[in-house]
């Protein structure tokens, strides 16, 4: 397993982040604990999760089967570098989501008892609030910290002028603010390199790339429906996007076999290689998808390859970040 810091802390993670999204809705407990113990055995120690996980209002599912997991002992908690989140709805009463500071601390607090652990290491606002003041965040950040209960503050579908203002924010109160952003990027979702990617490179946050295949959609799908083994991607929002672009998936899928990887090792491996980028999540509902993903550390994209993605998936405008990508 390859390591590298979050951000500009120096805190080290590895360059696959497990993603727990299907613990509960989709994949069984047992089952679950069966891939974070493998993802342990690959080296994997970053986790992700968030107390909306497992679709319940207010039950926090996905929290409860990682903290029966890591309540077996073992050294599971020390080994693993913690991130969940908090802004969703826990309740039907007013208070009960958002980023108040009384729901930062009650939620954070309702984690920890769930995750059956005193510290989150990464705590991450889920979505903005344009209702709260940084003022009132960060007083509430400030003061998990100091009681040990968080250790770093991130942030996940940020704007790139959301991360300038909470980091303003953070530094007239001489706190370290934020230290990564989560989210979605991938070969056919780049609007993120435009304004988001710069912000976070300017602050020195780490970039946590959230659906990296695309719902499925660049990990092989048409093969796979060939070979009657899609289990995702022939439905929703994944079939859209596959009807309007299918010639450019086949050539894709056409690219990636000449190379000689699977496409789910190519984008992954694209995405290892952004500037920014500390480990894109991965979302095994098995172990065995959990073991095919570490291809992807195997991938090396030559300038040619990467010219070629480039033609088959054009980043927006110009490429790279504005005012370049818009303007001359």
């Amino acid at each position: 397993m390859e390591y590298t810091n979050l951000g500009r802390t120096g805190l080290s993670v590895s360059r696959l982040c497990l993603g727990t999204m299907n613990f509960g809705p989709q994949t069984s407990e047992p089952d679950s604990f069966a891939i974070m113990d493998r993802a342990l055995e690959h080296g994997i120690n970053f986790f992700d999760t968030a107390n909306v996980y497992g679709w319940k209002v207010g039950e926090g599912v996905t929290e409860q089967i990682i903290g029966r997991w890591f309540a077996q002992g073992g050294g599971r908690r020390d080994k693993v570098v913690l991130a969940t989140k908090v802004y969703g709805k826990m309740g039907d009463w007013p208070n009960e989501q958002g980023l108040s500071a009384r729901h930062i601390i009650r939620a954070c607090e309702a984690s920890l008892r769930r995750l059956q652990t005193d510290t989150i290491d990464l705590y991450q606002m889920h979505h903005i609030s344009r209702a709260t003041p940084w003022e009132e965040i960060w007083q509430a950040m400030e003061t998990l910290v100091a009681q040990g209960k968080v250790l770093y503050v991130g942030s996940s579908n940020f704007a790139g002028w959301h991360i300038s203002v909470a980091q303003e924010a953070a530094a007239r109160r001489n706190f370290l603010g934020l230290v990564s952003e989560q989210c979605i990027y991938n070969l056919m979702t780049r609007h993120v390199e435009l304004e988001v990617v710069p912000a976070a490179q300017h602050h020195g946050l780490g970039i946590i790339p959230w659906s990296p295949l695309h719902g499925g959609l660049l990990a092989g799908l048409l093969r796979k429906m060939a070979e009657g083994q899609a289990a995702r991607g022939t439905s929703g929002r994944s079939a859209d996007a596959l009807a309007e672009h299918r010639p450019t998936i086949e050539a894709y899928e056409k690219l990636c076999a000449d190379l000689g990887h699977d496409p789910a090792d190519v984008a992954l491996g694209w995405l290892l290689s952004r500037p920014g980028v500390t480990a894109p999540i991965i979302g095994p509902r098995t172990v065995e998808q959990l073991d095919r993903s570490l291809g992807a550390l195997d991938v090396r994209l030559d300038e040619a390859t990467l010219a070629r993605l480039d033609e088959l998936f054009p980043p927006v405008g110009n490429g790279g970040p504005g005012p370049e990508a818009w303007a001359w």
